[in-house]
């Protein structure tokens, strides 16, 4: 029996099986927000939900008897982890007051695509890799919105109160600007004065209780907006991809060495390894080193 398991979960046409009933899922919770579809099919998706959730745990069931005589190794795979509370949630009854969150882990189910897709799980490894580094970049991102949002109230709060009133209005015109979304629109009010300027409505800015002063400043204008668009879309939200792109190379990295532990297991020893595989753990070593020479080369410049 542990055999067998073994064989079906490891294969490849069982883990697309499991690819086709997780968006079978997706799709029955899709159909489910449709009242009309809901009321003339209710028992044929009713249905479909149950079988999705024995298959997902006949699933689970398989993994763990084919890790016998210690099943318990299943939850050792974080991923494994997230799929086990994910079936266990389902398996409750939607009712009561927690009945719209439990059917929202219906919804999660869709998620089970990240556990089964290993190319998905290395985009997931980056991402969190990249964390600790996003940290900083959105504080140095969060500090440049700071500076340009004080800056744009105190530049044009008077002329343009309804995107320059206050600090988090300011900001919030400068999360408009980042994005690019209509931000010259921003830039032309303070370039030919909000009293000037077609589209603006004088009269209802007056109405909600701002004070215009309107004014015309087209040089501070240009280099405020421009500058601001350059550090924050072309360098700041550039490096938050470059961090994660980093991430992502670690975490190939990562599979790629645990891919070879696996196959040196399987196979009995690093020596019978295929030359492929020889090749890339020798340029893992190589990449290893390069990177230490570096480091201690930064260090004994420090010190000097």
């Amino acid at each position: 029996m542990k055999n067998f398991c073994q064989r079906v979960t490891e294969s490849s046409w069982f883990n697309r099986f499991i690819v086709g009933v997780i968006l079978l899922a997706g799709v029955v919770v899709g159909l489910e927000t449709d009242p009309e579809i809901v009321e003339r099919h209710h028992t044929l998706l009713s249905l479909l939900d149950k079988m999705v959730l024995i298959i997902f745990i006949i699933e689970i069931a398989m993994k763990m008897i084919a890790l016998a005589p210690r099943p318990l190794d299943f939850f050792k795979d974080p991923w494994n982890v997230f799929d086990f509370v994910i079936v266990v949630v389902c398996l409750i009854p939607a009712s009561g007051g927690f009945g719209p969150v439990l059917r929202l882990f219906r919804l999660m189910r869709v998620l089970r695509l990240l556990s089964a897709i290993p190319k998905l799980q290395i985009l997931v490894s980056a991402l969190l890799k990249s964390l600790p580094s996003m940290v900083y970049v959105s504080i140095l991102l969060f500090l440049l919105f700071y500076i340009y949002g004080v800056a744009g109230v105190m530049f044009f709060g008077k002329n343009d109160p309804v995107h320059f009133g206050n600090v988090g209005v300011s900001l919030l015109s400068l999360f408009r600007v980042v994005t690019l979304e209509d931000w010259t629109d921003v830039m032309y009010i303070q370039i030919y004065g909000s009293d000037k300027y077609e589209g603006y409505n004088l009269v209802d800015a007056e109405m909600a209780g701002y004070t215009l002063e309107p004014q015309a400043m087209p040089i501070l204008s240009v280099v405020f907006f421009v500058s601001f668009v350059l550090l924050g879309t072309m360098i700041m939200l550039n490096l938050v991809i470059g961090v994660i792109i980093n991430g992502m190379d670690d975490a190939r990295i990562e599979a790629e060495i645990e891919n070879i532990k696996a196959a040196e297991k399987a196979l009995g020893g690093p020596e019978k390894l295929d030359v492929q595989t020889q090749v890339t753990v020798l340029s893992k070593q190589i990449r290893d080193i390069a990177e230490a020479v570096e480091r201690i080369g930064k260090m004994v410049g420090r010190k000097q």
